[in-house]
C-alpha cells in the first residue's frame, strides 16, 4: 500500500480509505447498504490487513449508526488507524440542529466522538457549504476544537472553488486552522472537479479525497450499451440520484474503453478506474465502499495496478469533459503560459 502527504500537512494516508456509508442502513442510506456490526469488522479487518489506514463516516450516515458501528469494531485498535467523519448535515429538528454554526459544529464533534467511542477525530470535515453562516464564525469553531485536542486536521466537502478559496483565505488572514485538503466527487463518469477544484487544490497545497470514485458502481464494468445485470444500478434507476448521470452514451462510450484496458491487465474495469484516478494531481486517498466482501477486496487491488501512458491517454480522451468558459478561450490565448495548476485541466487538451 502507498502513503501520501496529506496535502501540506504531516499526515501520510493509504491511497485507499475504507468508506462507510453503507454502515448501518438506517432511513433512506438503506437504498446504498446495511452492513451490520459483524460486516464492518470484517471490511476493517481486510483493509487493514492490506494496509489501509483511514477509515471514512459522517454523523449523517445512517443518523449516527455508521460511527457507532465504527466505534464498536475500532476498539482496541484505535492507535493503528485514523478516523474521519464530517459535520453539517441536519441531525435532529431543531433550528440550530444543521449548518456550520459555533453551535451545531461544536455539539456535532461532541456528538461525533462519544458515537465512535474516541476522544479526537484525526481528520474533521464540513460535509456541505452553509450560505447562511459567516466563515469567520465556521472557521472560528473548527480551530477552536483543533486547539483543544479533538480534531487533528481539517477539510471542506462539495465546496465550490469560490467558496473553498474564500475559506483558505479568511483561515490565512486571521490566523484560524487552515483546511488541509477537500473530500470531492471525481470519476471517469464525471469529471467536473478540475475544472477549479483540482487546480485549487495543486495551486493552494491541499489533499484530495475522492468519494464515489467508481460512480456508485457505474465504472464496474457490469453496467454496459448491449448488457447489465437484471435491475439498473440505483443512479439509473432513479433509487439513489448520487451522483447523477448527465450522459448515458458518453459512459458507456468510457466503459467500453475500461473494459478494454482491464482485459489487457487481467484486472476488473473498477481497479483500472481507481488506478486511473491515482494518478490524477493532489489525489491523496480514493474512498472505497463496498456492498460485500468480494467488491471490497477487488477495489483493495487497485492500489497494486499500473497504467501505461497510453491507457491513460486514451481514457483521459474518452471522458474528458467540455471545455467551458474561460478555459476553452485561456487554452487558445494563454497556452504560452500556464502554471502547474492550469495543466491540471489544460495540460490534457495540449498538443502532444
Amino acid at each position: 500500500m502507498e502513503y501520501r502527504q496529506l496535502g501540506r500537512s504531516g499526515l501520510r494516508v493509504s491511497v485507499l480509505t475504507l468508506g462507510t456509508m453503507t454502515f448501518g442502513g438506517r432511513g433512506g442510506f438503506r437504498a446504498v447498504g446495511a452492513t451490520d456490526v459483524d460486516g464492518a469488522r470484517r471490511q476493517v479487518d481486510m483493509c487493514l490487513e492490506a494496509g489501509v489506514n483511514l477509515i471514512d463516516t459522517a454523523d449523517v450516515y445512517s443518523a449516527g449508526v455508521s460511527e457507532e458501528i465504527v466505534g464498536e469494531v475500532i476498539k482496541g485498535r484505535r492507535d493503528s488507524l485514523l478516523v474521519s467523519t464530517k459535520v453539517r448535515m441536519g441531525m435532529g429538528e431543531g433550528p440550530n440542529d444543521a449548518g456550520l454554526s459555533r453551535q451545531h459544529i461544536i455539539a456535532g464533534c461532541e456528538a461525533s466522538l462519544r458515537r465512535l467511542g474516541t476522544d479526537h477525530v484525526d481528520i474533521y470535515h464540513v460535509h456541505e457549504w452553509d450560505g447562511q453562516t459567516r466563515l469567520e464564525e465556521t472557521l472560528s469553531a473548527l480551530s477552536a476544537l483543533v486547539s483543544a485536542g479533538k480534531v487533528r486536521y481539517l477539510a471542506a466537502s462539495n465546496y465550490a472553488g469560490w467558496q473553498l478559496m474564500k475559506a483558505l483565505a479568511l483561515a490565512d488572514g486571521l490566523g484560524f486552522e487552515r483546511f488541509a485538503a477537500q473530500q470531492v466527487y471525481y470519476s471517469l463518469e464525471a469529471r467536473d472537479a478540475e475544472y477549479e477544484l483540482v487546480p485549487l487544490a495543486v495551486d493552494q497545497g491541499l489533499g484530495i479525497l475522492v468519494w464515489s470514485p467508481l460512480a456508485g458502481g457505474l465504472l464496474s464494468g457490469k453496467y454496459r450499451r448491449e448488457s447489465s445485470p437484471s435491475g439498473e444500478t440505483r443512479q439509473l434507476s432513479g433509487e439513489w440520484n448520487e451522483p447523477p448521470v448527465r450522459d448515458r452514451e458518453k459512459l458507456y462510450d468510457t466503459i467500453e474503453v475500461l473494459v478494454d484496458v482491464a482485459d489487457g491487465h487481467g484486472a476488473s474495469p473498477a481497479q483500472v478506474a481507481l488506478a486511473w484516478l491515482l494518478g490524477k494531481p493532489a489525489i491523496t486517498s480514493l474512498i472505497i465502499g463496498a456492498r460485500t466482501d468480494e467488491q471490497l477486496r477487488d477495489n483493495l487491488g487497485a492500489a497494486a495496478l499500473s497504467l501505461t501512458a497510453d491507457e491513460r491517454a486514451a481514457l483521459d480522451k474518452v471522458s474528458a469533459p467540455a471545455l467551458i468558459y474561460p478555459y476553452w478561450h485561456q487554452l487558445a490565448t494563454a497556452a504560452d503560459r500556464l502554471g502547474a495548476p492550469d495543466l491540471a485541466l489544460l495540460g490534457q487538451h495540449l498538443p502532444a
